[in-house]
């Protein structure tokens, strides 16, 4: 069908569900860092760009002049080549700058597994989808709302352009990695990190046929 290049920010970050989603669905996707040390990546090739997630926030200036504003034009290039981007909360996130919009830190930060609400006929599953973020998007103007969580925007589009602030490619492994690699702080909403690791395995069966879904709706966006 074509080929996916997934940009993350960490050696621990993977596609993880979402991978397996594009696979599933005839895809060949490759995996390359982006950060201070690396150099941009080309779109030669590719069909699809999907944005990972990071620790780091889209209105850090320190991060922009280190690579994020690297990352920024090549999302411009993507648009010059009508190549569309999936963004992935960081990726979200920067799709939402990109556009015109604003990110900011947010009043209620979501770790954990949240249901979402859709919008405008989206056809974005309720959930549970797994959330940690601590920064929210304000839309611009020329995007389309496609699902909320109480004061989170978790669902837009703009063009064949899609963000999604929750992470739909994590599973039990993706978690553990983060927690081993100190990516993430405590989650102050569970007793321990093994509770959500506990229940990120009991959602994962669940979660890999709800990315399966989302990819679809992606899909089905950009073709039509």
């Amino acid at each position: 069908m074509g080929n996916v290049l997934f940009v993350r920010h960490h050696l621990e970050d993977n596609p993880g569900l979402i991978g397996e989603a594009f696979r599933a669905r005839g895809y060949v996707c490759d995996l390359v860092m982006m950060d201070e040390s690396t150099p941009t990546p080309t779109l030669d090739g590719y069909d699809v760009l999907v944005i990972l997630g990071s620790k780091e926030s889209v209105y850090d200036d320190a991060v922009e002049a280190a690579w994020f504003g690297r990352e920024l034009a090549l999302m411009g290039d993507a648009v010059d080549a009508k190549v569309p981007i999936l963004g992935i909360c960081f990726g979200a996130q920067a799709l939402c700058r990109f556009h015109g919009g604003r990110v900011e830190l947010s009043d209620t930060p979501e770790i954990g597994w949240y249901e979402v609400v859709a919008h405008n006929n989206a056809k974005i599953e309720a959930g549970p989808w797994f959330e940690f973020h601590y920064d929210r998007c304000v839309l611009p103007p020329a995007a389309q709302l496609w699902a909320t969580s109480p004061g989170t925007v978790q669902a837009f589009c703009v063009g064949q352009n899609v963000g999604v602030q929750f992470h739909p490619e994590v599973d039990e492994r993706q978690l553990r990695d983060w927690f081993e690699a100190d990516l993430v702080d405590h989650p102050r909403e569970f007793a321990s990190r093994e509770e959500l690791l506990l229940q990120t395995a009991r959602e994962t069966p669940a979660a890999r046929d709800r990315a399966l879904g989302l990819v679809d709706v992606f899909l089905a966006h950009i073709a039509s």
